[in-house]
Parts: C-alpha cells; sequence; structure tokens
C-alpha cells in the first residue's frame, strides 16, 4: 500500500515525542513492502528549536542514523494537497497540524473515494483544549487513531467521530533494545529523560525525582530541554547533572549506563486523561532498564505493575524504591528482564503496524499500486546532508 503521512516533523525530536514513534511505524511499514511518504513543514518549530540550539549537524546524524527514511518538505503556499494524495491508499494526519491542512485534507477526501484518511491524536488536547479540536473538519475522515482507550471516549462522547481506534504508541526496538554499557558516555545512578514543558510537573518533578536522589545521594543525570534558568540553578544546587537535549536514538546507550529510571506522567495523563502510558516508559522497558512510576494507573491492562515496573505514591515511597533497585541487583535485573519481555510480546512498533494494516482492511483499503508516488522521498533525503 502506498501511506501518505502528515506530521510535525520525522526530522527532528526536539520536544517532540511523537518524532520516536513516526520513525518506528515508518520503519516497520517499509520493512514490510510499503511505501511512504512523510510530509512537514519547512518551518516546523521542533526543527527550528533544533537548529536554533545545535545547528544542522543533528539533522545529519538523523539521516546517517536512519538511513531510510526521510521527509518532504512543504510550505502553505506551495504545498498542492490534491497532487500530493495522489497515489495514496492510505493518509494518515497528526492532530499538531494547523487547521488549514487537516481541513484542507479532509476537503481532498471529500472529492476522491480512492484513499482512506485517518486523524491520529497522541496529545491531551481534547481535553485542555477542546476548541483546538473543534477547529478541525473532520467529518470527512474515515476515522480516528487514538493513543489510548480513555482518549477514544472523549471523541465518541463529544460526536467528533464514529469510528475511533485506540492505537498505542509503543517502542521501535530497531533502536531501543538493551545496549552495552560505554565509558564514553555518562554514567549514573538515575537518569529522566524528558522536557520540562508548561510546568506540568515541576511539583512532582520535585517529589519524585529531585528531593529522593538527593537525599540518597544518588548520582542523577537528566536530559531534554525547556527548562527555565531557576530550575537550572536548583539542579546545580541539588548537584543534579543537566545535560540539554539527548538524541531520542542515543538514549539506549545513556539507559545502559544507568541502574535505573523513572517514569513521571503529566497530570492530565494522570487527572483527566489516566491509563495513557507516553512512549518514554515504552522505550525504557524495551532498553531494559528498572524503571519506577509515580503516581499512574494503567487502566487498560497493559503491563503488569510490580513485574514490569514499580509504582510509588509519594515521594517517601519514591526513595524506598530506589533504594530496594540499589540494594538487589537480582531483584532489578528480573524486573527489567519482565518488562523487556512484555514490551517484545506485544508493544513494539512492529505490533503498532500489524494493527493499523488490520484497521486498514477493516476498511476496505484496495492498494492501487506499490510503486513509490513521484521521486520526493529522494530528493528531500539530500536536502539534509
Amino acid at each position: 500500500m502506498n501511506f501518505v503521512l502528515f506530521y510535525h516533523s520525522l526530522v527532528s525530536d526536539w520536544n517532540h515525542g511523537n518524532a520516536h514513534f513516526l520513525r518506528g511505524v515508518v520503519t516497520e511499514l517499509l520493512a514490510k513492502g510499503h511505501t511512504v511518504t512523510t510530509y512537514e513543514p519547512a518551518d516546523s518549530w521542533s526543527k527550528a528549536n533544533l537548529v536554533k540550539d545545535h545547528g544542522e549537524q543533528p539533522l545529519k546524524e538523523f539521516s546517517q542514523h536512519y538511513p531510510n527514511l526521510s521527509s518532504i518538505q512543504y510550505d502553505k503556499n506551495s504545498l498542492d494537497l490534491t497532487q500530493a494524495t495522489d497515489n495514496a491508499d492510505v493518509v494518515i494526519v497528526h492532530e499538531w497540524n494547523e487547521d488549514w491542512l487537516v481541513n484542507g485534507l479532509g476537503k481532498v477526501r471529500k472529492t476522491n473515494p480512492a484513499f482512506r484518511l485517518l486523524f491520529h491524536d497522541t496529545h491531551h488536547r481534547a481535553i485542555s483544549d477542546p476548541n483546538g479540536i473543534k477547529a478541525f473538519e473532520l467529518e470527512y475522515y474515515d476515522g480516528i487513531l487514538a493513543f489510548g482507550e480513555v482518549l477514544s471516549e472523549v471523541y465518541r462522547q463529544h460526536g467528533w467521530h464514529n469510528q475511533v481506534w485506540t492505537w498505542h504508541e509503543a517502542a521501535d526496538t530497531n533502536v531501543f533494545y538493551p545496549h552495552q554499557p560505554s565509558d564514553d558516555i555518562v554514567k549514573g545512578d538515575v537518569v529522566w529523560v524528558g522536557n520540562w514543558g508548561d510546568n506540568e510537573r515541576t511539583q512532582t518533578l520535585q517529589e519524585f525525582l529531585f528531593q529522593p536522589t538527593q537525599e540518597l545521594k544518588l548520582t542523577t543525570n537528566i536530559f531534554g530541554v525547556r527548562y527555565p534558568p531557576e530550575v537550572l540553578t536548583k539542579l546545580k544546587a541539588w548537584e543534579i547533572k543537566y545535560h540539554g537535549w539527548l538524541a531520542n536514538f542515543r538514549a539506549p546507550d545513556v539507559f545502559a549506563n544507568h541502574r535505573m529510571t523513572v517514569h513521571i506522567p503529566r497530570k492530565f495523563y494522570t487527572e483527566q486523561l489516566p491509563g495513557i502510558p507516553t512512549i518514554r516508559p515504552f522505550e525504557a522497558m524495551a532498553c531494559g532498564i528498572p524503571l519506577i512510576c509515580a503516581p499512574w494507573e494503567d487502566a487498560e491492562n497493559l503491563f503488569t505493575p510490580g513485574e514490569d515496573y514499580l509504582v510509588v505514591k509519594n515521594g517517601d515511597q519514591m526513595q524506598k524504591a530506589m533504594q530496594a533497585l540499589l540494594n538487589d541487583d537480582d531483584y532489578a535485573a528480573e524486573m527489567a528482564q519482565h518488562a523487556l519481555n512484555t514490551i517484545l510480546s506485544g508493544h513494539t512498533c512492529a505490533h503498532r503496524v500489524d494493527q493499523l494494516l488490520k484497521i486498514c482492511n477493516s476498511m476496505d483499503v484496495k492498494p492501487r499500486s506499490l510503486s513509490t508516488p513521484r521521486d520526493s522521498q529522494l530528493l528531500t533525503q539530500e536536502t539534509y546532508l
């Protein structure tokens, strides 16, 4: 089948976790013999900030690490949506796109029954900014892909669409698997890979990460972006080392050099959209590193709390859980292995692509061609080199 994808960015993961899953999905679709064309805005916020902070080198490293992945950069004035979808069998549009694109593709689908059009939502905006979702004209879309059942229910209850599938994120196990420790990479007891965001979890980070590691005098390393100066000052005073942005494909090497990591979900995923694990826990478990989670309810029974990871209710419990893992290497290794087995049994990007293909079959997608739409993928690969 020919898949055409419209996402915020494939090439940049600066404060853009959706790129992780997208890369894995595209990789698995290509491995199964499908054609994939990915479109992203030339001035995407994520890529612009990445280049601003680190120059063009990360884009070159992306191409070197993912030689089979590329994207077509577009701007609003030059993108012809009819031409872009001309040979498509399935078009997927991510929610982090502007109204003109989401709605414009819906209008193209209205007049072209040859392809199926899906809207992919991996955010809490349906709860935190419902007017933002209402601005999307989804009536001509064939269905919704929501990254958690509770989010799927939001779409159903609001009547935004009557065909909604729950499509969880997952680990790209071509990249995320247990790596060997390396002397060339920072080492420590605890690592957290996460962005500061918009003060959504300031208090929980203090309670579940900063204070416990400080009390236990653990070597702690933090990677991520958008940390305000006052927070960086505090981290320095607490002797917690901040390293800035980390290319996602380098995270497995960092995990391999630490004894544990933590999952601290944003408040929307604990209070209003419970049961949705973002992609970080999938990736950590796939790398075989012991994981401790701040309060989070696995409402869909994707994992086995207590066996795949530890769950704590407060900072004191976090401190005890960290100490337990430090004191018993066999216990830590057993839990990490159990989690890895769980990922490999059902939570890889290959599993999600299999589910996507079943969804396509249920929509009676009839592939028109397996040929690559135009020569655009080769062209755009060159623009990043």
